[in-house]
This record gives structure tokens, sequence and C-alpha cells, in this order.
């Protein structure tokens, strides 16, 4: 038997996917799930704390564990862009009636900045753990990470659009291939280079 707390979860996710976040009225959402508004607030402290667990809990996870150390740096970021575009695909019905509302887009920027999150935060993840790996020696010294994870996730934000265009949120799962196109060309510009043979 489902929770209280999960039914909100399913509720809005639904709103949100369907209706778009307009909608998604914290009466709606506790008439969906099937209880009171009262109930909604003894377990998120408001609507924006129920958005922000339903990305979290409801949608693929966006940023793959990021461990500095472990697995291979090409390895770790074709895994977060494998993740961003499961992401990005699925949340896309969702963020487009947001930010066709400057009103609803407003508020929920302020929101958002209530909890330290947003559309920055995978690009300061990825710049995080390149800069990690730099202590490591398993990224040059002089490699731009800012720059590069902006372009890795801007890559992966338009990617996981076109999968959303071409078959809609429940399409067939990007690849891992699909995701290591768009890491490859950055590797000249993140990998120490290889030593060569010594004499």
């Amino acid at each position: 038997m489902t929770t209280a707390r999960e039914r909100l979860l399913d509720a809005l996710a639904e709103i949100m996917r369907t209706r778009g976040l307009a909608e998604a009225t914290t009466k709606e959402i506790a008439r969906l799930a099937g209880c009171s508004e009262a109930l909604l607030y003894k377990h998120f402290r408001d609507k924006e704390e129920l958005m922000l667990s339903v990305l979290r809990e409801r949608m693929p996870p966006f940023t793959h564990r990021l461990e500095p150390g472990e697995d291979t740096v090409q390895d770790n970021l074709t895994a977060t862009v494998r993740g961003g575009l499961r992401f990005y695909r699925k949340a896309f019905p969702m963020m487009a009636g947001m930010l066709a509302q400057p009103r609803v887009l407003a508020a929920t920027r302020e929101s958002l900045s209530k909890y330290n999150a947003g559309p920055r935060e995978p690009v300061t993840a990825v710049a995080r753990y390149l800069d990690a790996e730099i202590h490591r020696g398993r990224v040059r010294p002089e490699a731009d990470t800012a720059s590069i994870a902006a372009l890795l996730i801007g890559a992966t934000f338009q990617q996981g659009f076109l999968l959303f265009f071409a078959s809609g949120p429940e399409g067939p799962d990007p690849t891992g291939e699909e995701a290591a196109l768009l890491v490859r060309p950055l590797l000249p510009a993140l990998l120490p280079a290889p030593s060569g043979p010594s004499a």
C-alpha cells in the first residue's frame, strides 16, 4: 500500500507531466492524491519542496555518483551524460509549462534559490568533480573545467530535447554510445597526454 507521501509525489508528477506546473495548486495535488492539503504540509514544508522531491525521486537521477579517483574520468562523464539525457527527456514536458509563464518561472526561480537548487547544479557538480580530478593528476591542470562542464551539460540538454522531440518522454533509453559521443570530443582538453615509451 502506498503512503500519503508517495501519493503526493505521484500526484504532482502527473500534473506536471500532463498539465504543467501552473495547474499544480496544493488543492489540486491533494485532491489527486486523495488526501487533505493539511496532510501535504505534514510531509513537505511547501509546494517547492514537494516539487524538488518529485525531481529527485520520480525522475531518473541526473548526475552519476561522481567520486574522484574511482572508475575513469571518461566513464564517469559518460554515465553522467547518459543520466542527463534520461532526465531532460522526461523533464521537458514539466519544464515547458513553467517556461511559458513568466510569473510561474519567477516564483519557481525564487523558490529553488531557497534550496540551493536549479538548472546550474549539474554544471557545478561536473566542474567540481573535474577540479577534484586535477588534484589527482587525472585531468590536465590547465583544463578550463567550468567551460568544459558548461559545454558538456549544454550538449546534454540539447540532445535530451531532441530525444524528447523524436519519441516523447517515454522513448527508448539513451545508449551509452549516445552519451559517449558527447564526451569524446572534450577528452583531449581534459586528459593528460599519455607518456611515451622511455628511452
